[in-house]
């Protein structure tokens, strides 16, 4: 038997307000981005205890980040939506209102990336080439021993572990404030909206 459906008259529901506003997930990170997320994590902490200790290893895991780099970039204009750099300068526009408005607790509902997560992309982007590309020229024969290479290399690490700290404490304190877990969202792939059914 088949039951038809009974349309409800106009304005009159028995559904609750919070059948009304139900919690689902989108996909928003694609399998390769996050892959490519986890394995850049290991490898950036792996490559911080490494140097001077177990030099080869140290020089292995700085050029795999520096193909995971590369990956990235092409990702950028190649992957899913929200892997895709279009709305990077918006987004870093807004950043200085967006941190602005976090001290009184505003933060908005972004799927993807907010501001505050998009400046952090680009800066650790930016300081992980430096870091990279310095430590790769620290090896060759023409640049070794080279006093500024050694240093911005060993500056731009530094300030590669600092922004690192930087986005794992943002990621918690918006997860607390937006009452989600977003490091289990990297982990599926998946982030709640909210919708009006």
């Amino acid at each position: 038997m088949i039951e038809e459906a009974v349309p409800e008259a106009r304005g009159v529901s028995d559904r609750t307000p919070a059948d009304r506003t139900a919690l689902r997930t989108i996909s928003v990170w694609d399998l390769p981005l996050r892959l490519w997320h986890w394995a850049l994590a290991a490898c950036v902490l792996a490559a911080w205890f490494t140097p001077t200790i177990y030099d080869g290893l140290h020089r292995i895991l700085g050029y795999t980040v520096l193909g995971l780099l590369a990956f990235r970039l092409a990702w950028g204009f190649l992957g899913s939506r929200y892997s895709r750099f279009r709305m990077v300068g918006v987004r870093i526009r807004a950043a200085p209102g967006y941190l602005w408005n976090l001290r009184r607790g505003m933060s908005g509902r972004y799927i993807g990336l907010n501001p505050a997560g998009t400046l952090m992309l680009v800066a650790l982007l930016l300081a992980l080439a430096v870091s990279t590309i310095t430590g790769a020229m620290a090896v060759t024969v023409t640049f070794f021993g080279v006093w500024w290479v050694e240093d911005t290399h060993a500056y731009s690490s530094d300030a590669v572990i600092v922004l690192v700290v930087l986005h794992v404490v943002g990621v918690v304190l918006m997860g607390i404030l937006q009452r989600e877990n977003l490091i289990r969202a990297m982990i599926t792939g998946r982030k709640r909206i909210r919708s009006r059914l």
